[in-house]
């Protein structure tokens, strides 16, 4: 059994009770690659056995590398009570890493205490997320607030991390421009995805000001909106208000009337596209928040899914919110013909896009072309949320 303050030290950045996190070291081998034992928790969470939460090699060379990753797992598996999944190898792309000399004399305890206490007392850098005890800040703050460079480049006149390829965009808040919205009131607006670059919807950020207020779409447009910050008053066909804060949406079909309102500084992402008929079926205007929305199974997967659209044939595109914790990623690697458009509202990490590895972080925008290979591995001290836009029931001829 392990000493009493590491396991303390485990229930503590795992968010698992004492008797939930019952961490034991099995399987314990000596060889040319050094020392290797896998670290196991038994728990009753949902009725079945967490096992298998992490392999920890300690390998004889000069400098040895602790993987800590199966606290994020082990996070994730109290939430949900399943089985972990098992792991021959520690993911290195993904894990907590703490790196120490090695010592022959050097206890794994010692190990576990000083890599817990290295992240309890890491400091925030570029790309990095919001320690996990602040509370003052609103949700969704980052993305309106962002880090626009690391501080040893803020005095390079050119530096951008935005990107644009044929089969894919990633525009940083760094190069947003903004002007005055068409048809909208006291409101400065900035495409970050248009058809210019081969889509098939518009993405804009829309920055309202006092006494301000929207503009129509197009004929034959539907409008999605999603509050960042603030508080805007929609007024719909029926000449109902809704009140719509942080975290609250809005879909619109086409030829729709209506207007967004706002005695105050408050932050849009809006979602635009010619809308795709079908006969015999109607989109209807839908109001919402994404904490009504119930979570959905995911399978083969870990990351927490909502769908803030209605999923009927209707619809032609939906939104989703997606939450991973640290160290997760998606398993499957994505090739398909859906187009995406992309926010990453909270939290950071690694996003792959065709043979390019990009580090992203909250405020980040992402647009991908069908077929463009896809991967995301969320980093950092706290979970990653993204909003995901993605074109749906249609053919694609």
């Amino acid at each position: 059994m392990m000493a009493p303050e590491v396991e303390s030290l485990l229930a503590d950045a795992g968010r698992l009770s004492a008797e939930q996190a019952i961490p034991l070291v099995t399987n314990l081998s000596r060889g040319e690659a050094g020392i290797e034992f896998v670290v196991e928790g038994i728990s009753d969470v949902g009725g079945k056995a967490i096992r298998r939460l992490g392999v920890v090699k300690l390998r004889p060379w000069d400098e040895t590398y602790l993987d800590i990753s199966f606290l994020s797992r082990a996070m994730k598996l109290r939430r949900k009570g399943i089985r972990a999944a098992q792991h021959p190898e520690p993911r290195k792309s993904t894990a907590i890493i703490a790196k120490m000399q090695s010592s022959s004399s050097f206890s794994i305890y010692s190990l576990l205490i000083l890599s817990l206490l290295k992240i309890s007392s890491s400091q925030e850098g570029f790309c990095s997320a919001p320690s996990i005890l602040s509370t003052d800040r609103p949700l969704y703050w980052k993305v309106t607030n962002p880090t626009l460079s690391p501080s040893h480049l803020q005095d390079l006149p050119g530096f951008t991390r935005s990107v644009y390829s044929r089969d894919h965009a990633l525009i940083t808040p760094e190069s947003h421009v903004f002007s005055p919205l068409p048809d909208w009131i006291n409101t400065m607006g900035a495409y970050l995805i248009t058809p210019a670059m081969g889509s098939h919807f518009i993405m804009y950020l829309a920055k309202m000001q006092e006494n301000s207020k929207s503009g129509l779409p197009p004929i034959d447009v539907e409008r999605f909106v999603f509050v960042l910050q603030g508080t805007v008053t929609l007024i719909d066909v029926s000449d109902i208000s809704h009140k719509l804060e942080v975290d609250s949406y809005v879909y619109l079909p086409p030829n729709s009337k209506h207007s967004l309102k706002s005695d105050a500084s408050a932050t849009l992402v809006v979602f635009e596209r010619r809308y795709a008929y079908l006969e015999n079926h109607i989109a209807e205007h839908i109001v919402g928040s994404t904490d009504k929305q119930p979570l959905l199974e995911a399978p083969g997967e870990v990351f927490e899914l909502r769908k803030l659209l209605p999923t009927s044939l209707p619809y032609d595109f939906n939104i989703h919110i997606m939450d991973f914790q640290p160290g997760e990623f998606l398993n499957v690697k994505e090739v398909h013909y859906n187009q995406h458009g992309l926010l990453l509202l909270e939290g950071q990490g690694i996003y792959r896009l065709g043979d390019s590895w990009y580090p992203v972080q909250a405020g980040d925008t992402i647009w991908m072309a069908p077929f463009v290979p896809q991967w995301y591995a969320a980093l950092g001290k706290t979970r990653s949320r993204y909003l995901l836009y993605k074109d749906v029931n249609r053919n694609p001829l």
